[in-house]
């Protein structure tokens, strides 16, 4: 198996790190922020470590401007979530000149959750969200593994999909008893936050609705809501927002929810492999996530968003840049081909472009705007990428 080692993402820290005194690398636990923090380290000729779940260090900051002003170079705080009181102490930090240390800080929640750091570094803050295994990083040859087992590193390098399986079945039990605790949350059941996620991946790729979730809970809807926003915040869940143009058109204007992680989403559905997912009736739903979560790690979510009319036409992502509007649609399969919501969305979107994306290795057009792509050709389309070849 060929892994690329993550060296865009490691340089784009240290460019950052130079332009910033803080940078967050956000992302959840056992994503690889640790290693790639290790590496930017001994990139440096002077640094340090704290990891806040480690009673040793949590000791050593105790006193956290005595322990941190006298350091120089790079310095790393890892599981930053636990200790928001540091934030304060750290905009003081950033702010002396010169400035004899930068700040790594690593956290499990986005900066929503973050919200001290938005407060306090106003402006000395750059955020970095580490995704699992992109495509990029892997050899294309193990595309369906990347899909079943998803992008957590441990999960993905496992020995058998049996040990996969049970290292992500692991991870979802650990998440809710102690990492979302962590995070400050208080989880009334946590029983009922595991059947949430559950529901959550049967209705993978879907509109939002939380009135049945709720229903079938047995809870309010607003503490579904709330317990919904705080998986997205954890960053094991994503809410895709409507394409609302300003049409006649009835639209949906519920947002889409996804498991961000395939793997993750597959133990929550009990598919243990490729063989199970082949028959499974959610793997045109799978491999949607997949692509939404290549495409949201090449530019900014906030451009993303999904098209949907309630007479049933929808193509899976929109994404505006500038004046341009570009649609993308996800098929698992090895001839796409063309279908009604492609001619209504072309027509009533007015798009540039629409991309059909596949997990086949051939690319081609089926109509003037409209072009099949292998999944690995999706950068190529995309604001600084280029075309690549697919490994055979």
């Amino acid at each position: 198996m060929v892994l690329i080692p993550r060296t865009a993402l490691l340089e784009r820290i240290r460019a950052l790190l130079r332009d910033s005194p803080v940078v967050a690398l956000l992302g959840p636990r056992q994503s690889g922020k640790t290693t790639l923090a290790l590496q930017a380290l001994r990139l440096t000729t002077n640094g340090d470590r704290f990891d806040l779940e480690d009673p040793r260090d949590l000791q050593r900051i105790g006193q956290p401007m005595t322990a941190l002003e006298g350091l120089r170079g790079l310095v790393v705080i890892d599981e930053i979530q636990r200790a928001p009181e540091l934030f304060p102490i750290l905009r003081v930090l950033a702010d002396r000149r010169p400035l004899p240390a930068r700040f790594l800080v690593l956290g499990s929640a986005a900066p929503e959750l973050l919200r001290q750091s938005s407060e306090s570094l106003a402006g000395r803050i750059r955020f970095v969200e580490l995704p699992g295994f992109s495509l990029d990083e892997i050899d294309r040859r193990f595309l369906q593994r990347r899909l079943v087992r998803g992008g957590f590193p441990r999960s993905y390098l496992a020995a058998s999909d049996g040990a996969s399986f049970e290292w992500r079945e692991d991870f979802i039990r650990t998440f809710i008893e102690r990492d979302i605790p962590a995070l400050g949350a208080q989880i009334r059941s946590p029983s009922n936050l595991r059947r949430l996620w559950s529901m959550l991946a049967h209705r993978h790729a879907q509109v939002w609705s939380g009135a049945s979730l709720a229903a079938s809970l047995g809870e309010s809807y607003p503490t579904v809501k709330r317990h919904v926003d705080l998986l997205t915040g954890a960053l094991v869940l994503r809410q895709l927002q409507p394409w609302l143009p300003n049409l006649e058109k009835r639209l949906v204007k519920s947002p889409k929810v996804f498991i961000r992680d395939s793997g993750v989403l597959h133990a929550l559905l009990g598919v243990r492999s490729f063989r199970e997912l082949e028959g499974h009736p959610s793997l045109g739903a799978s491999w949607e996530g997949l692509v939404l979560e290549e495409l949201v790690g090449r530019v900014s979510e906030r451009d993303v968003y999904f098209w949907s009319t309630h007479a049933g036409a929808e193509v899976d992502f929109v994404w505006k840049r500038g004046a341009r509007l570009v649609a993308f649609e996800a098929k698992w399969g090895d001839a796409p081909a063309m279908t009604k919501s492609m001619h209504i969305a072309l027509a009533d979107l007015r798009l540039d472009a629409l991309y059909v994306v596949y997990p086949g290795p051939r690319r081609y057009r089926l109509d003037k705007r409209v072009e099949v792509l292998p999944i690995e050709e999706l950068a190529s389309v995309l604001p600084g990428g280029t075309r690549k070849r697919r490994n055979s």
